[in-house]
């Protein structure tokens, strides 16, 4: 099951701008937002200013309404100590509210860039990449970001603004008080930087096993997986392996959680003691004569105290919150970063129209550009006329589905040229390729929804008329007509609830709603037995009446009628030529045919 992942360096200006880089990037999804982050921001700095206004009001209660007994005084501040938690709470319900849309916004870019990103790889990637993992960096490491991106930004700015308006307070009330207060702060900043590193370190392990978890339980809970897992009496093997896994992650999630955390609560104890030794300071300057404070003025400054030993402690611990989010936002930037191999050039031609005609001039293919072993397909010339067909024969690995790869671009060649209609297929914009080529492979993909939603993935417009005429050209009206739901009856995930046959036919009739002019068959009848192959085959045949037709052929009988058919070897044409000249060459091709003839009477 598992497969290699695809590795990819970033570029060395990447590499060597570091987190600066990073975090600027980071703050650059934040800029469409930026007017509702600013009206964010207003509401902060007013309930911040309106938090900090309530010890001084404090102040005056004990040093001037109650000693003098001013009632009229004392009915107003108190008054004025309601108003300000009011509207505290008010701008702080605001504000969450607006954070927790814009990050909500921001995830959902995330995701749909990701998405979208994935979607222009070529099929070499996901070929290198696990399933799961793909799953995993869009659903558990941007998933993971949802408090740094909802709250964080916002709790930043709140805690900060808070911070320096109640220093300012602070100073203003007694800035004696004030400077021993804040003595330990750098000291208390270190400490929050290094956990934060080594939080981040484990953020990274944590998300890599969370897609390996993710990967193996995609992989081993498909219905091919358990298909496979319970056939092969490895079912308690894969749970064992499963539970190893797990239990990793139970680790690295302890380890997370637990890091720095006893340094943060000695912070913690540090803050809170803070109340009572600012109350013994100057209860001993006051008794060794000292300059005296009042009552109204050391309450208040220990409220103010209070007040900013709260949002520090909350921005260290935010501070080490990014830090641990940089992981997950590293893990995203990756995919974000993979070089596209496949793009559409931005003067790209469309043609409204096309005739079919497909060429193969001087074709190499290489996967890797450095790869030493050679390539996999070299100097290949071949012509398909418009409404032709070409059969491709040979061995295993010769390069049989790569070479049909190339004309829909799900590869580029790496020398010489594929054209469609004269015009190279990497000059032809995306639409016009997806329209011109349709490809029926061994393998049929069928989403798990309704048998119309299956189809109707290949034309969303489609009437049910359209429907029902594709399915009768591809032989499967009838089975689907007899089900108890009809076309509304569920496939089931990659439609097991369906035969191998029945689901290449409906893959047959869902191109057929396409009616693309040029149709690439990847040994589309291989998997099948006789009795199948034969209905497929009627249905195939339907499929190619008037189409360029290139069929990638395992066995020979299907393909006797081509108008020309190629033998590759070692990923060069070996032989090419009609049925009855190859079997007159009495070459490579004609031994083929007499494997499958034995074949067929041995069966």
């Amino acid at each position: 099951m598992p497969r290699d992942e695809i590795t990819w360096t970033p570029p060395p200006d990447a590499q060597a701008s570091g987190q600066p880089r990073q975090i600027r990037r980071i703050l650059s999804l934040f800029r469409p937002y930026r007017a509702r982050l600013a009206l964010v921001g207003l509401l902060v700095g007013a309930a911040s200013l309106v938090t900090v206004a309530t010890p001084f009001l404090l102040k005056e209660i004990l040093d001037v309404a109650i000693p003098q007994g001013r009632t009229g005084l004392l009915s107003l501040l108190a008054l004025g100590m309601i108003l300000s938690a009011v509207v505290t709470s008010v701008f702080g319900v605001l504000q969450t509210l607006i954070s927790t849309t814009v990050g909500q916004r921001v995830m959902h870019d995330l995701r749909t860039a990701v998405y979208g990103r994935l979607q222009s790889m070529s099929l070499a990637f996901f070929t290198k990449t696990r399933t799961g993992e793909v799953q995993s960096r869009i659903a558990n490491d941007i998933g993971g970001m949802q408090a740094t991106v909802t709250s964080t930004a916002t709790s930043l700015v709140s805690n900060l603004t808070s911070v320096i308006a109640t220093i300012v307070a602070m100073v203003a009330l007694d800035w004696r008080l004030t400077i021993v207060s804040l003595l330990l702060l750098p000291v208390f900043v270190w400490i929050a930087r290094r956990v934060g590193r080594e939080r981040k370190k484990i953020a990274t392990q944590r998300q890599k096993q969370m897609a390996a978890m993710a990967a193996t339980v995609t992989e081993s809970l498909s219905v091919s997986g358990i298909l496979l897992g319970r056939t092969m009496g490895r079912a308690d093997s894969l749970t064992k392996s499963f539970a190893d896994e797990s239990d990793q992650l139970v680790d690295l999630e302890v380890r997370s959680n637990m890091a720095g955390r006893w340094r943060m609560a000695v912070i913690s104890i540090v803050m809170a003691a803070m109340p009572a030794f600012i109350y013994w300071a100057a209860g001993i300057a006051f008794q060794l004569g000292g300059p005296s404070v009042s009552i109204g003025t050391l309450v208040a400054f220990v409220s103010l105290q209070q007040g900013l030993f709260r949002p520090t402690v909350s921005l260290l611990q935010t501070g080490v919150q990014i830090q641990t989010s940089l992981a997950l936002f590293q893990r995203i930037f990756e995919y974000l970063d993979l070089p596209v191999d496949i793009t559409e050039r931005e003067d790209a031609i469309h043609l409204d129209t096309v005739k079919g005609e497909v060429r193969f001039e001087d074709v190499e293919f290489r996967y890797d550009a450095d790869d030493r072993q050679g390539p996999i397909l070299d100097g290949i010339d071949v012509t398909v006329p418009a409404g032709g067909s070409l059969a491709v024969v040979g061995p295993t690995g010769s390069g049989k589905s790569t070479l049909s790869y190339l004309v829909p671009r799900l590869y580029d060649v790496t020398g010489g040229r594929v054209t469609v209609d004269g015009v190279d297929v990497r000059d032809l914009d995306f639409d016009t390729l997806a329209r011109a080529v349709g490809v029926v492979s061994q393998e049929t993909y069928l989403f798990h929804a309704s048998v119309a939603d299956n189809l109707r993935f290949a034309k969303p417009e489609a009437t049910d008329e359209e429907l029902h005429a594709a399915a009768r050209a591809a032989q499967i009206h009838d089975h689907i007509a007899a089900l108890p739901d009809g076309y509304d009856t569920v496939v089931g995930e990659r439609g097991h609830r369906f035969s191998g046959g029945e689901k290449q036919r409906l893959a047959i009739a869902r191109t057929i709603l396409r009616d693309p002019p040029i149709l690439i068959l990847d040994e589309a009848t291989s998997a099948l037995d006789t009795r199948t192959e034969h209905a497929v085959q009627e249905a195939i045949d339907a499929l190619s009446a008037d189409r360029t037709t290139l069929t990638i052929a395992h066995r020979l009988s299907t393909i006797r009628g081509a108008d020309q058919i190629v033998v590759l070897d070692g990923g060069r044409i070996a032989e090419r030529g009609t049925h009855e000249e190859l079997l007159d060459g009495d070459g490579r091709y004609a031994a083929l045919v007499r494997r499958d003839a034995r074949l067929e009477k041995a069966a």
